[in-house]
This record gives C-alpha cells, sequence and structure tokens, in this order.
C-alpha cells in the first residue's frame, strides 16, 4: 500500500508539469488501495497567492483527482516544525550559526575566486564561545562529513553523493522560519508518505532531506524523480508552448479525460498504447516504468486526445460541458442531431461552440472569397428553383436523407454539379464555405428556416 502526496508551493498557478506529478502520485495510491494527499506548502508567506490556493484546488477538482483526508496546509504546522528543531539542537545535531551575510558572501567570493564550489565552511559547527552581538542566528544542520549519502531512486537507479557535497545546510532562518527541506521531510515522515514522486529538479533536494530523515530517526521513503517535460525544440517548457495554468485548458476547450491521458504518456508508456483510460491507467501505471529521459510536449497529440473523447463522450456530457462556454443545448428538440453531427470534426470545445453557433445563429454577413468564387449570375435561378421544391416536399423534410432524396433528382434535372448548387446553399445557411454537411445542417434547422435564410441571403445578393 503506498502512500504519496502532491505538495505544491502557491507562488503560482498549477501548470501541466504539476499536474502529471499530482497524476502519477494518484495513479499509485489508487492502484495500491493506498492513500493520496494533498498538501500546501505555503511557509513563503512572501511569494504566496490566495488565488493561485485556489486555483490549485479548482484544477484537482476539474480533472477528479480526488484526494483522501484535508488539504493539509505547512503555514499551520509551525509549532511542529519548531518542535523538531528545537529537538535537534538539544541532541546537538544542529546549532546556532551567526555569520552574518557579509561574512558568508566574502567566503563565497574566496572560493569562487579559487574555484571552490561554494559551501558554508562549518566555522560555527562546535562554537562554545560567546555569540556575536547583533547578530540574529539562524539554525544549520550537522550534515554527515565522511562517505556517502546513498538512496535508490525508482527512476534513476542507485544515487550516491559524497558527504562533502553538501554543507551543513541551514534548516531554519534568522526569523525562526522552518526552511523548504527541513518541513518538506518533517512533512512526509509525520504524514506517513511511503513513496514520493517528484520532478528531477527535486532530486538535489532528496539528499538534504534524507540528512533530516536520518537525524530524527524517520524512515526514509522510496524516491522517484520524473524527468522534465521540455517543449518541441529540447528546451524548457515555456507558457507559449503549453506551460500554463492547468485552468486555462478547461477555458481552451479541453477535456480533462484527454489532458490527463495526454500526460500519463508524458513518461510513461504502455508499449504502444496511446488512449487510455482511467481505469486503464490505474491498471497499468507503476513508477518504475517511468522513463528515465525528458518527454516533449506535442500540442498535435493533445488536440487528437482530446477529439477522440470529444467524439465519444455522451451527448449528455457534451450537452453539460458546452454549457461552460455559454452553449446551450438543453431542451433543444434537435441536440442529439447536432451533437452527432458538429463533434465529428471538433478538436476542442470552443471549435464545437463556434460551428454549433455557426448553425444555430443566422448568418449576419457573407464569406467574401466564398461569395466571389461560388456565387454566379444563374445562383439565383436556380436556388429560387430549389425553394420552390423543397416548399412543395415540405411536409416530407425532417431527416438529411429526406432532403437528399429531394435534392439528387433537382441536381440531375438542372445538370448541375454538386458545388454549384451546395456551396452557395452552405453560404446562405451558415455565412461561410466551412461547415457539415448540407442536409444535415438543413435537417437541423428544419424547411423553415432553410427558406428563410436563402431568401435573405438572395434579397442581399449575398452581401
Amino acid at each position: 500500500m503506498a502512500v504519496t502526496r502532491f505538495a505544491p508551493s502557491p507562488t503560482g498557478y498549477l501548470h501541466i508539469g504539476g499536474l502529471r506529478t499530482a497524476l502519477y502520485n494518484y495513479l499509485w495510491a489508487r492502484k495500491t488501495n493506498g492513500v493520496f494527499r494533498l498538501r500546501i506548502e505555503d511557509t513563503d508567506t512572501q511569494r504566496n497567492n490566495e488565488d493561485a490556493m485556489k486555483a490549485i484546488i479548482n484544477a484537482f477538482d476539474w480533472v477528479g483527482l480526488n484526494y483522501d483526508g484535508v488539504v493539509e496546509y505547512q503555514s499551520q504546522r509551525m509549532d511542529i516544525y519548531k518542535k523538531y528543531i528545537q529537538q535537534l539542537l538539544d541532541d546537538g545535531k544542529a546549532y546556532y550559526c551567526y555569520m552574518s551575510k557579509e561574512e558568508l558572501d566574502a567566503l563565497r567570493e574566496e572560493q569562487m575566486a579559487n574555484k571552490q564550489t561554494p559551501r558554508y565552511d562549518g566555522r560555527y559547527r562546535d562554537f562554545t564561545g560567546t555569540p556575536p552581538q547583533g547578530v540574529e542566528p539562524v539554525v544549520r544542520i550537522k550534515a554527515p562529513q565522511e562517505g556517502k549519502i546513498t538512496f535508490v531512486d525508482g527512476v534513476k537507479s542507485i544515487m550516491n553523493i559524497n558527504c562533502d557535497e553538501v554543507d551543513d545546510f541551514v534548516i531554519a532562518r534568522s526569523n525562526g522560519f522552518p526552511t523548504y527541506n527541513f518541513v518538506v521531510a518533517i512533512d512526509d515522515a509525520l504524514m506517513g508518505i511511503t513513496d514520493v514522486i517528484r520532478g528531477d529538479d527535486h532530486l538535489t533536494n532528496t539528499t538534504k532531506q534524507i540528512i533530516v530523515y536520518e537525524a530524527l530517526g524517520f524512515e526514509i521513503p522510496k524516491f522517484y524523480h520524473v524527468p522534465m517535460i521540455n517543449n518541441p525544440q529540447g528546451k524548457k517548457l515555456s507558457k507559449r508552448d503549453g506551460a500554463m495554468d492547468v485552468m486555462e485548458y478547461k477555458n481552451q476547450g479541453y477535456l480533462p479525460e484527454a489532458l490527463l491521458n495526454f500526460l500519463v504518456r508524458l513518461g510513461w508508456s504502455n508499449k504502444d498504447q496511446e488512449i487510455f483510460s482511467m481505469e486503464e491507467m490505474l491498471e497499468l501505471f507503476d513508477p518504475q516504468n517511468i522513463n528515465k529521459s525528458a518527454s516533449s510536449y506535442n500540442q498535435e497529440k493533445l488536440l487528437w486526445l482530446n477529439a477522440h473523447y470529444i467524439k465519444n463522450i455522451s451527448n449528455e456530457r457534451l450537452s453539460k460541458e458546452l454549457e461552460f462556454f455559454d452553449c446551450y443545448l438543453e431542451g433543444h428538440d434537435k441536440k442529439e442531431m447536432i451533437l452527432d453531427l458538429t463533434k465529428e470534426r471538433a478538436q476542442t470545445l470552443v471549435e464545437l461552440k463556434d460551428t454549433i453557433a455557426n448553425i444555430l445563429n443566422r448568418p449576419e454577413s457573407y464569406e467574401e472569397k466564398g461569395v466571389n468564387k461560388f456565387i454566379k449570375e444563374d445562383t439565383a435561378k436556380f436556388l429560387d428553383a430549389y425553394l420552390k421544391t423543397l416548399e412543395e416536399t415540405k411536409e416530407s423534410l425532417h431527416l438529411a436523407c429526406d432532403y437528399e432524396t429531394v435534392t439528387k433528382p433537382f441536381i440531375e434535372k438542372f445538370e448541375l454539379k454538386f458545388p454549384q448548387l451546395f456551396q452557395p446553399i452552405r453560404i446562405a445557411l451558415t455565412g461561410g464555405t466551412q461547415a457539415p454537411s448540407v442536409y444535415d445542417i438543413m435537417a437541423i434547422l428544419g424547411y423553415e428556416e432553410v427558406n428563410l435564410r436563402i431568401r435573405t441571403a438572395l434579397d442581399k445578393n449575398f452581401k
């Protein structure tokens, strides 16, 4: 049974890299009948953003990653952290460091001049003298000075870090606030986290957190460090490439299951399978199979997946999703017909909404390029004749096939090519040349509306 967590900082909105991390943690916990926790790491009071905090919760609700228990906030756990800082001080495993900022800067400059890696030199590690006046001390943990720190990473295999690469790092600032690596280790231990799945930008933090674990006698969890998501050029993902607020994907018309399916494949695979239901993800996912190399964001694949889910979810669900975009089909007597027609070509819900609006709303103008290409001198003449044919058979016009039955003989009688009739009709009905089947559009609109729109276009001379 795995106990996992997702622990974002509310200093910015949740982006897709974070959502992928959350998804992997969620899948592993649920697959093993374990526990999935959500913890907000809000100790950085200067950078916390209340809106970003709410957006993280909203994003979880939207994609359906349900967490166990209540949301934990680090800002509400300060007494716990202070208790453990004091315990380390009392046990001689941590100490007050009175080094001033000026002294630290001078030490760093000297080390860099000597081509050394800048690091604290431990000068207050065993200090027993009189503390200097006017310096608010930080608290540093005593890191091991010999040997190696070794742990097994589920993605990267065995990791060995020489102890001389880790200095006595700060666990509490001069204002008493604990630091990131200290509170993360405390929280993970006290919450019983067994598996830490996170981005490999945290790899260097792991060594420090293990030092905290060992100093306090806590059990060390399993670690899985997931490679980053790059843009198609192999560079860091930017907002332009897709690293935007997760809720912006909702605004752009993506379905949550399409986004989750897309993200699960950015770093993990099951042979050549591309489409994964949540049930299949839960059955097949194992963090041991996370790819060792970075993955590339592919906008075309996301659109392809989204189109797949738009086509395959129920019309009832689709109708509800469209309401977010102020497209309301409930109560429309042709709802099923409208959705069956329009969802076949839509890549996003925004595209779907626009296509539906294009059909249901009377055009206020006509595409100039299409008019110039398809509206000829004799167009008005055969459109007028076509409307008379429709009027004579209007009682039998209900489905797309009914309009087809009437239209084919008309085309043969007037010796027309299909575009000669259909493109002027399409322009008259929707204002443009890019729209679904004319027969389907006419069936949705009904004879009276078709007649009105074509007559209006003729009266305006398609202008």
